[in-house]
């Protein structure tokens, strides 16, 4: 079954997922302005219709307009007016006089999900009202986790982590900030005592809209006016006649100056107010269902607190629960819906998760900018362009104390010139980008990626609930040392070591599990096989998969090993079996090869198509190889080798015979692969010695104790395909190369191979294919040409003298045979050819070393003198 998108990419608070079925109309509770429902009971009719679009765009205008004069500061001159007493009562803002005393209603905190401006506003607005109990939107089981949040080792930003029992791939979560709303509202009641609550439909309702009965399809008529899902935010910037609906909420929230704590929420209730009034649900009909349970849970805190209780939730959802329904619309609203076993816990979360369109919908693009103005209220500018400065000089650019404050004033300037408040993230940015950047984007890519977005990483304490295989993955994390970090960074690890082989052997476990926390990555270039390079990142997302991988066991090696054999088991490929003995290996899972073996030897034995053969072996050969380093034992995994290698012998010249073009090129990647696995293996080929960087390695030397003389049978392999006319061009000519490079062919033998193919009656598309086989691809075929001016002569004589009529057939093949080479071999390579040929004919000119005159010549090395004397910073001699 397909995973349900997570709350990660979905609107935990202003747009559900998609598959959810809304109430039918009969049921629900209506969506209209609080008269609308009136006049409905009473039984007049009143439909949609009669509403025309300009009353509606007016409302939301008017409130628009209205909500961005009291945010900008401006004084309202209007007598304080108390909302009715729609559900019993409630009210938003805060009481003006008599404080909770005086409360007509519970006070109503209608908030945009990690927004620093919001956040200081209801930190404000709490510590004014100091309310008996606080609602916050958030899947109701999590009421059992919320006093984790006052735990010494819970650090922001963190997420809620619901997942179905059953499906752990089924997961959704609830992202918090140091500076979202809901975050201060809770840490505020937290460290007061306050009873603190989650009011949002549980995420046992959440999780089971993966159900295929959960659809909106049908709906289209309950869609907004528009036919489309609205952006409340951006309706009111709309509506304001501002285009750039971020800067906007930027301009009249974020950077908001201090004043009445609780006049900013009234003034966006009544702006939701009207957009609600205007566009219903807005495109969103699963928000009914939502807001009937948060409409529940909020009767039932004022039956236990009364009117003295917080509500902190998205603006959007303020209107509804301000609307005069009853208790059993409500739960006819609720009745019937699906459900999901579910377990719920906290997360470490991280900034550039955050700058996702991610948790509540309300991605953020500047998650680290954002924290700052929260972190900062005081001169935030200033102490922005200090933080700007510190990672630029750590960078080792010259920032000086007055570049910081010359960019202070640039910011200023270009606020008071676009009309802002403050100077936002574009005035910063732009400021940066001219003083301390000096006009380079490299540099401002570097404070984008670490100050704007940032890689914080939060911290969950040890006491929240976790799969057991979470808790035995943290142990081993802990003890080797593995710290789970935000930051991309590169770990080089000795497998000689043992702390170092521990670390691979737990990233080999996770990468089988499928918990891509590591990933291999190109390290530091030796012949030894005992170093590996590692490229960490730690997502949120891992703790689904951890929780996905807990079914296989409670241990990482427990649950490795059990998925190994399952994955064995099911094998019908002798690739995927050989692929994955060798992640076992790598993984030091030995209870899982014995039955890795035995499918392994099932496999091999029943596939007679060299191909897969060949296909399998150097999993195989890299596997003894690792196997030898880290000193497993690797005799069963050796034999099963020798087999395959002496059957792949026996039976790839056939199968390379009467090939086409395309399966001529796919085998000849397999010969590549095996014949490097066979110089591995074979038992008569030479001591290699360590890497002089890497020290010695243990048991490098020897070769592998397997069946002699493997690799002198291999080369009569490669002989018979290099004599061979039935055998495509290009494997006749990378055979011919191979044993070239191993010294196989004797003085003028590639030559004599050459010449034959690329003779007169072979058809000019086979000598093309034989010389890309040959010289072709980064197998350093062009320094080969360039030092043995034979080969090069006949090659260039064979193209001069291809018929026009068949040239155009060629030249693509030879285009990329030859475009594979360095710039520079390039360029030798024809200033060879335009030198022409020596006198003689092609191939060396005397006896000596290919390529090389017998006698240095003076003149050309007096050439150069000048040149070493520059470089060397000597005196020319007379």
């Amino acid at each position: 079954m397909t995973p349900t998108p997570t709350a990660t990419e979905r609107d935990a608070s202003h747009a559900p997922d998609d598959g959810w079925v809304p109430v039918p109309e009969t049921d629900r509770v209506p969506d209209a302005e609080p008269e609308r429902v009136g006049t409905e009971r009473a039984g007049a009719e009143r439909t949609r219709t009669e509403r025309t679009g300009a009353d509606r765009t007016g409302g939301a205008r008017a409130g628009a307009e209205w909500a961005g004069a009291e945010w900008a500061g401006a004084e309202r001159t209007e007598p304080d007016r108390t909302e009715p007493d729609r559900t019993g009562g409630a009210r938003t803002g805060g009481a003006r006089a008599g404080g909770a005393g005086g409360r007509v209603g519970p006070l109503l905190l209608g908030v945009r999900h990690h927004g620093p401006g919001s956040a200081r506003g209801v930190r404000a607005a709490l510590e004014a009202e100091q309310p008996a109990a606080v609602l916050v939107e958030g899947p109701a089981e999590a009421d059992a986790l919320v006093a984790l949040a006052a735990d010494p080792g819970m650090r922001p930003p963190v997420a809620l982590l619901a997942h179905a029992v059953d499906d752990p791939g089924r997961a959704a979560f609830w992202p918090m900030a140091e500076f979202s709303p809901e975050w201060v509202a809770i840490r505020w009641a937290l460290e007061r005592g306050v009873p603190v609550r989650f009011f949002d439909l549980p995420a046992a309702h959440t999780l089971a809209a993966a159900d295929p009965t959960w659809s909106d399809e049908g709906d289209e008529d309950e869609v907004s006016g528009s036919g489309l899902r609205i952006d409340p935010v951006a309706e009111l910037a709309r509506a304001a006649g501002h285009e750039d609906a971020e800067r906007w909420w930027e301009d009249v929230v974020e950077l908001r100056g201090d004043g009445d704590p609780t006049a900013p929420f009234e003034a966006l209730a009544e702006a939701m107010g009207a957009l609600r009034e205007t566009y219903g649900h807005g495109g969103h009909p699963r928000d009914l269902v939502r807001e009937a349970h948060m409409r529940l849970r909020l009767r039932a805190a004022r039956k236990e607190f009364g009117d003295s209780v917080a509500v902190v939730c998205g603006a959007w959802h303020v209107p509804a629960l301000t609307r005069r329904t009853t208790v059993a619309a409500d739960k006819a609203l609720l009745k019937g819906l699906p459900r999901a076993k579910t377990e719920l816990t906290w997360v470490p979360w991280t900034h550039r998760r955050l700058a996702r369109r991610s948790g509540y919908g309300a991605g953020i693009d500047a998650p680290g900018w954002y924290g700052h103005l929260f972190a900062a209220p005081d001169r935030p500018v200033e102490r922005w362009m200090t933080k700007v400065a510190g990672l630029l000089r750590a960078e080792d650019h010259p920032v000086s104390s007055a570049h910081v404050i010359e960019a202070v004033r640039l910011a200023e300037t270009l606020a008071a010139l676009r009309g802002r408040p403050l100077p936002g993230l574009d005035e910063t940015t732009d400021a940066v980008r001219a003083v301390l950047c000096e006009g380079s984007d490299v540099p401002l890519g570097l404070v984008r990626d670490r100050l704007v977005v940032g890689d914080v990483l939060g911290e969950v304490p040890a006491a929240a609930p976790a799969v057991p295989l979470q808790r035995d993955l943290t142990r081993r994390q802990r003890t080797l040392r593995l710290k789970p970090e935000a930051q991309e960074r590169e770990l080089g690890l000795d497998l000689r070591k043992e702390t170092d082989g521990e670390r691979s052997r737990l990233l080999h476990r996770l990468r089988l599990l499928g918990v891509h926390w590591g990933e291999p990555a190109a390290g530091r270039a030796g012949t030894g096989t005992f170093r590996e390079t590692w490229r960490l990142r730690w997502e949120p997302e891992l703790h689904v998969q951890v929780a996905e991988a807990g079914v296989w066991g409670t241990t990482v090696e427990g649950a490795a090993t059990a998925k190994a054999e399952s994955l064995a088991l099911a094998a019908t490929a002798l690739a995927d079996v050989t692929a994955l003995a060798e992640q076992c290996l790598l993984a030091g899972l030995t209870d899982a090869l014995p039955v890795v073996m035995r499918a392994l030897a099932d496999r091999a034995a029943l596939d007679a198509d060299v191909a897969h053969l060949a296909q399998a072996l150097p999993a195989l050969a890299r596997s003894l190889r690792y196997g030898d380093v880290r000193g497993t034992g690797t005799a069963a995994l050796g034999e099963v080798a020798a087999g395959l290698a002496e059957r792949i012998c026996v039976g790839l010249p056939p199968a390379c015979a009467g090939l086409d073009a395309d399966a001529a090129a796919q085998m000849r990647d397999r010969l590549d692969a095996v014949h490097a696995a066979i110089g591995l293996l074979h038992e008569d080929r030479p001591d290699t010695p360590a890497a002089a960087l890497d020290g010695p390695e243990p048991d490098a030397g020897p070769a592998l104790p397997l069946t002699p003389g493997l690799g002198g049978r291999w080369s009569g392999v490669l002989r018979r395909l290099a004599g061979w006319d039935r055998v495509p061009g290009g494997l006749r000519g990378r055979a011919a190369r191979l044993l070239l490079d191993e010294g196989r062919l004797g003085e003028g033998e590639a030559a004599l191979l050459m010449s034959r193919a690329l003779s007169p009656g072979t058809p000019p598309a086979d000598a093309a294919a034989w010389i890309d086989g040959f010289v072709g691809g980064a197998s350093g075929g062009g320094l080969l040409l360039v030092h043995d001016e034979r080969l090069l002569g006949l090659v260039d004589a064979w193209l001069t003298g291809v018929p026009d009529e068949a040239f155009t057939d060629v030249l693509p093949l030879l285009r990329r045979t030859f475009s594979a080479y360095e710039p520079g071999v390039r360029r030798t390579l024809g200033e060879l050819v335009a030198r022409g040929p020596r006198s003689g004919g092609p191939g060396p000119s005397a006896p000596g070393v290919p390529g090389f005159a017998p006698a240095p010549d003076p003149a050309r090395a007096d050439a150069v003198l000048p040149l070493l004397h520059l470089i060397l910073g000597t005196e020319v001699t007379a």
